[in-house]
């Protein structure tokens, strides 16, 4: 019971030191807040950037053309056979007249000349459009496939995938790099404010040992007011990206400037972003306070 009133006490003065403390402590809070905003920013752009590049590497499909005296049944047969290669997501039949027709709402001049055609004499080819599990590997995998018989020409951007995958590998590894690197200046500035706010309490940190305050008892309430510095810190980050991201997302209609950038939707992406911000400010607001102190004890 004791140890509970202790507690409470100290939870009382760590609240009550961050408005007797005010001008220190809006500094501090104001620091909290400008650099959680970054790195709000940060997660926002690092996440669409991989999600784009994941949308683009499912969306790479290797284009099978088929000998144009194939059956329907060899057609099929040919479809199961390419199933059962390892790295195959999946595998859709798209017919010569199913191309025919896609390729008529392009231009009316072009549908005149496709309605000249009949089933015997339309020179277009029976595909297979076929969706792999490692873009890595797609290579490997179209180089089976067209060993294959029946297959005349496989097609999947030769060239432009390696580079384009090279290309993802390299932003993807940036990216990595520069939020751990941000995650950690943003440790060093959060860390170092508190830091310079207790330390200007120093006199008080003296007149508590001189009176026989335990060690854990002066660092309570301080431990409690770096919590409380780094939770109204990251309020105004997390309201920025609970409220900006869905106004943003929704204003662009989930698309940045292109059907092929696609936003991240908001739920649970703000959830999950505001989480992070909230542990942030929270922990590095308790160590910053905690290491501070304890710096002054051992004197």
């Amino acid at each position: 019971m004791k140890a509970l009133r202790i507690l409470l006490r100290n939870i009382r003065d760590g609240f009550k030191s961050v408005g007797r403390n005010l001008s220190l402590s809006i500094a501090s809070i104001s620091c909290i807040t400008i650099t959680l905003l970054i790195v709000a920013i940060a997660l926002v752009v690092s996440y669409n950037v991989e999600n784009v590049t994941k949308l683009v590497k499912e969306d790479f499909t290797i284009v099978t053309f088929v000998d144009t005296s194939t059956t329907d049944e060899q057609l099929n047969t040919l479809k199961e056979n390419i199933e059962t290669l390892n790295n195959v997501e999946s595998v859709d039949i798209e017919t010569k007249d199913q191309v025919a027709d896609e390729m008529k709402g392009t231009s009316d001049e072009l549908s005149a000349i496709i309605d000249t055609w009949s089933d015997e004499n339309n020179p277009l080819y029976d595909t297979l459009l076929v969706k792999v599990k490692n873009t890595e590997r797609i290579s490997n995998t179209a180089d089976k496939i067209s060993d294959m018989d029946l297959v005349t020409d496989v097609k999947y951007g030769q060239g432009m995938v390696e580079e384009l995958m090279a290309v993802f590998d390299v932003v993807e590894k940036a990216m990595v790099v520069a939020m751990v690197a941000l995650i950690f200046v943003t440790l060093f500035l959060i860390s170092n404010t508190i830091k310079i706010t207790i330390f200007s309490r120093k006199r008080e940190i003296e007149i508590m040992r001189l009176v026989g305050a335990s060690n854990f008892s002066i660092k309570q309430p301080f431990v409690i007011e770096g919590f409380c510095l780094g939770f109204i810190g990251s309020l105004i980050p997390i309201a920025v990206t609970l409220y900006g991201y869905s106004a943003l997302y929704k204003h662009f209609n989930g698309q940045f400037f292109s059907p092929f950038i696609q936003l991240v939707k908001p739920e649970p992406f703000i959830y999950m972003v505001s989480l992070i911000l909230l542990g942030l400010g929270v922990v590095v607001g308790m160590i910053g306070s905690y290491r501070a102190v304890r710096k002054y004890l051992k004197i």
